[in-house]
């Protein structure tokens, strides 16, 4: 496509347009209003790259690879109601956060979910969500995120119970968590 030489205006044809116009009057300038601040951003990632140490995977208190896991997890602490457990199946609690494992590696994904729950306990939040993913990249090691995630929902005293989430929220390759209140 050829570009097009914008015409020029001749001296008239700018006399005729400043008649039809007629008289112009300028605004003063108006100072744009205040910008309003922005929250400063949670550096989670670079909090789990700096909890890898190398050699802390060795110094885990399990061997993840001794651990079997269906496809979905669910676990609900002794004491407490079944019933607490199909609701949260169910997708009848509302989660109010959640945190995303993938592309970390076993010691960072312990202390980021660690960091994550304390936080969230003490902002108070009573439901979260733990994106850990399906392993299906893990080869024959198997869902090493997954397993991690399970193993360590289990220990927590302030894990009530836990499921693998619905479909829509992640489905095997999340899970739901139900903390104390």
């Amino acid at each position: 496509m050829k570009r097009r030489i914008p015409a020029t205006v001749s001296n008239e044809d700018s006399r005729l347009f400043r008649e039809a116009i007629g008289e112009v009057r300028k605004f003063d300038p108006v100072a744009p209003p205040p910008e309003i601040p922005k929250p400063e951003p949670h550096p989670y990632m670079l909090e789990a790259d700096e909890a890898a140490v190398p050699g802390e995977l060795l110094d885990m208190a399990f061997d993840p690879g001794l651990m079997e896991v269906g496809e979905e997890l669910s676990y609900l602490r002794d004491g407490y109601p079944p019933k607490l457990l199909r609701q949260l199946k169910r997708g009848q609690f509302s989660v109010q956060d959640d945190i995303d494992l993938h592309q970390m590696n076993a010691a960072a994904a312990q202390a980021t979910i660690a960091d994550f729950l304390a936080q969230a306990n003490d902002r108070g939040l009573r439901c979260v969500r733990i994106v850990h993913g399906k392993g299906l990249r893990s080869k024959a090691a198997g869902p090493v995120l997954k397993i991690l995630t399970d193993r360590l929902l289990r220990r927590r005293n302030d894990v009530i119970a836990f499921a693998s989430a619905r479909p829509m929220q992640g489905g095997t390759g999340a899970v739901v968590v139900l903390l104390k209140g």
